[in-house]
C-alpha cells in the first residue's frame, strides 16, 4: 500500500493511509475525511494486512478490520 485507499464498508466510504507501522483509518463524508484512528498494523489479523499491502479493497477480512475499527470508534464516542 502505497497511497490513500477508499474501501466501502455497508453505507460509508473509509480512507485508509500508511502512517510508519499504523494504518490511519478515516471516514468519507461530503467530500472531507474525518480521521477516526491509527491503528498499529501488527493488530489487524495477517489476511488483512495481506490485503492490503496489495490493495484489494474487496477482501472480506480486510472489510471486517475496518468495520472493527470503525465501531469501536463509535462505541468510544468519535
Amino acid at each position: 500500500m502505497t497511497d490513500d485507499m477508499t474501501i466501502r464498508v455497508d453505507s460509508d466510504e473509509y480512507v485508509l493511509r500508511r502512517d510508519g507501522d499504523g494504518l490511519q483509518v478515516g471516514r468519507r463524508v461530503a467530500g472531507d475525511v474525518a480521521w477516526l484512528d491509527t491503528v498499529d498494523l501488527g493488530l489487524l489479523p495477517g489476511p488483512a494486512r495481506e490485503a492490503l499491502e496489495r490493495g484489494d479493497t474487496s477482501d472480506a477480512d480486510l472489510l471486517i478490520a475496518v468495520r472493527g475499527i470503525a465501531q469501536a470508534e463509535d462505541e468510544r464516542g468519535g
